[in-house]
This record gives C-alpha cells, sequence and structure tokens, in this order.
C-alpha cells in the first residue's frame, strides 16, 4: 500500500476514480487529444491561407496563465530553429503591420487586453490568428478580419498547454509556405506519445509502474524546487510550479538550476541539524519545541539526452530526482516508453508537462499533500 492520505490508497484505481468528482484526472490526461483537435481545427478553418506570408515577426499575445507559458516555451523551444523572430507580449506593439503575424491566446473572452490587442492587430493589417473562444468582445474586435481557432476540447485551465503548444506550431508550420515545419514537432506523432505518457499515469497502474504517481509520493510532505537543465526544461519547471499550486495548492519554487544548486546547498549547510534521536511518532511540539524542518527536494526537468548533464550538476544535493520523459522509467521493459522513444528535445518537454500535471491531479486528489 502506497499512500497519502489516510483516506485514499494510491494504488486503490476505484477510490482514486470516485474521488476524482471534479474530473482533475481526466482533464491531464487529454493532452493529446487538445494537440490533435486543434491541429485538426487549425485545418479546418484556417488550412493554407498563411502559406503565402513571409513574415517579419509572429508576435504571441498571451492573456497570462498556460497561454503565456506555452508562448514561452514555445520560444525557448523552437525560436533558435526557425528564421523568424517570435515575439512575447501582453498587448500588440505599435511596430506591427502587415508584415507580422499576431497570435492572440487566452480563455477569457472578455479579456480587454485581448480585445484591444485584436483590434489593433486588424487595424494596422497583420495576419491575427485568435487562439481564444469566438464570442463576445474578442468575436466584435475581430470584425470578421482575424482566424479564430476556439477551444474543442473542455479541460481546466492548468491544463490547456498543449493546446497553446500545438496552435502556434501550426502557425508557424504554414508560414512561409511551410518552409520550417520540418523543424517542427510532428503534432500527430507529439499527440499518439501524450496519450501514451497518460495511459502510463492511469490509475489503474500502481505507484512503481506509474511516473506521475511517482513523482506525487515523492513530493510528499516535502519542499519542492523544480528546475530544468536549459531554457526550454526550465519553463516546464516553472509550468510544473504554476499547476502544482493552481490543482493542488501545493507551494512550490522553480528557478535557474545553478542558483537553485546553490541555495539548496548553502541551505543544508547553514540549517541546524535535528537531534540525532529524533522520532516523528513520539515528537511533543509543546515539550520537544518545533520539528527539525524537513530538506528541500529539487526535482529537475530533463530530455533524455541532459539526463547525464542534470545529473552532474547536481551531485552536490542530497536529494534530488531526474524527471525524464520518453524513455523506461526504472525498472521498466524499454518498450515501456512506446511512442514516446526517440522523440526530439521540445516532445520529451510536452511529455514532462503532462507527468507534472497528472502528479498534480493526484495531489489534489491527496489533499494538497
Amino acid at each position: 500500500m502506497t499512500t497519502l492520505s489516510p483516506l485514499l490508497d494510491l494504488d486503490d484505481a476505484d477510490a482514486l476514480v470516485a474521488a476524482d468528482t471534479d474530473g482533475v484526472l481526466r482533464s491531464a490526461a487529454l493532452a493529446g487529444a487538445q494537440v490533435r483537435a486543434t491541429a485538426g481545427s487549425f485545418a479546418d478553418t484556417i488550412g493554407d491561407r498563411l502559406g503565402g506570408l513571409r513574415p517579419r515577426s509572429v508576435v504571441f499575445v498571451a492573456g497570462g496563465g498556460r497561454a503565456e507559458r506555452a508562448a514561452s516555451l514555445l520560444i525557448a523551444g523552437v525560436g533558435p530553429r526557425i528564421g523568424v523572430p517570435l515575439v512575447l507580449t501582453t498587448g500588440t506593439p505599435p511596430w506591427v503591420g502587415p508584415l507580422d503575424v499576431v497570435v492572440v491566446c487566452g480563455d477569457d473572452a472578455g479579456d480587454p487586453r485581448l480585445s484591444e490587442s485584436t483590434a489593433a492587430a486588424v487595424r494596422r493589417g497583420a495576419e491575427t490568428v485568435l487562439v481564444t473562444p469566438d464570442e463576445g468582445p474578442l468575436r466584435a474586435a475581430a470584425a470578421g478580419r482575424a482566424l479564430f481557432l476556439p477551444p474543442r476540447i473542455a479541460v481546466r485551465e492548468p491544463n490547456t498547454l498543449m493546446r497553446y503548444v500545438a496552435a502556434g506550431v501550426s502557425v508557424l508550420g504554414a508560414v512561409s509556405d511551410g518552409v520550417y515545419r520540418s523543424l517542427l514537432p510532428d503534432l500527430d506523432r507529439l499527440a499518439d506519445a501524450l496519450d501514451d505518457e497518460a495511459s502510463q499515469d492511469h490509475p489503474l497502474h500502481e505507484v512503481f509502474h506509474n511516473p506521475a504517481k511517482s513523482i506525487a509520493v515523492r513530493m510528499a510532505d516535502r519542499r519542492i524546487v523544480f528546475s530544468g537543465v536549459d531554457s526550454t526544461a526550465l519553463e516546464i519547471a516553472r509550468h510544473g510550479s504554476e499547476v502544482m499550486l493552481g490543482v493542488a495548492g501545493v507551494v512550490s519554487a522553480a528557478g535557474e538550476l545553478s542558483d537553485v544548486v546553490r541555495a539548496v546547498v548553502h541551505a543544508s549547510r547553514s540549517a541546524a541539524s535535528g537531534p540525532a534521536d529524533y522520532d516523528p511518532f513520539f515528537h511533543d511540539d509543546e515539550v520537544d519545541g518545533p520539528r527539525p524542518e524537513a530538506a528541500v527536494r529539487v526535482l529537475v526537468i530533463a530530455s533524455p539526452t541532459a539526463a547525464s548533464a542534470a545529473e552532474r550538476r547536481t551531485a552536490a544535493l542530497d536529494d534530488v530526482d531526474v524527471v525524464v520523459s520518453g524513455v523506461a522509467e526504472p525498472g521498466e521493459p524499454p518498450e515501456r516508453a512506446r511512442r514516446g522513444a526517440g522523440l526530439g528535445e521540445f516532445e520529451s518537454m510536452a511529455l514532462s508537462a503532462t507527468r507534472l500535471e497528472m502528479a498534480a491531479a493526484y495531489l489534489h486528489l491527496m489533499g494538497g499533500r
């Protein structure tokens, strides 16, 4: 039996499903479906309309939350590969014009920033794609001159990252007659790999064979810091920290790996060590004083090719786990990774994002511990 709560056993699939009255597990498991639906929506509603454009820049106007995180992830992960500048802003810049593509992202059709940005982009002649609901003030601001990609799969806001990622990849793959398509993730393959990741994280699988449950166990009653070996992994680390708070109410932090290692090593050296005879079962706060503070556990996001580098860079830490997706888990046969094996770095990061979202869902069911 593996538990985080005396009321719920992580290995009791029926109890987990029954406890998921808010649908957090199902929502977290729909990343692949979101990618597939977004790619299909793009083909149906936009198709080749962006093919003749050779944009000066692609500007992502994000309404915060997962939309902003997805844009940051795209800029970090695919920006260096392609020959067009990617810009993230909170509003349409004054220099935007007919030579630019503006992608407006957000879940709130009533957000005035998104409406104002849409109206400005359309007024200045920029090709405008709205990854937003097709309703309310946004529809009026678009004035029939913007292209809508409304959501087709209903999920909770913390789980919308891959919808925005898929929309951004679709836009970048369509411009300039598809010249950048070979440098971008294959969305069909990515959707299949995300489905496989969600399958591995299914409640039916026990903790030892379930990567998401394993992360939830490792986070139980610990102070957690997320980090990543590079800029793309760091965006996933920040996503994980934000989702843990938004879904499970778990307070954690995220930061650059070098800063995290330095801070944790310093904290471990300066912290007073607990008494040698400390036993949490018999400890009485009134008699024995405050309990010794649990050490910080660091979760480092890395692609399969960067896992060894992550282990070397964190060798000074006493309590660290390297989270790697797209490969078999320890103790699992190699075929366990299935279609996730051999994916590129960006795709591996997408799998890690889904794994963290599933872990947050399990922590939510445990009461946020």
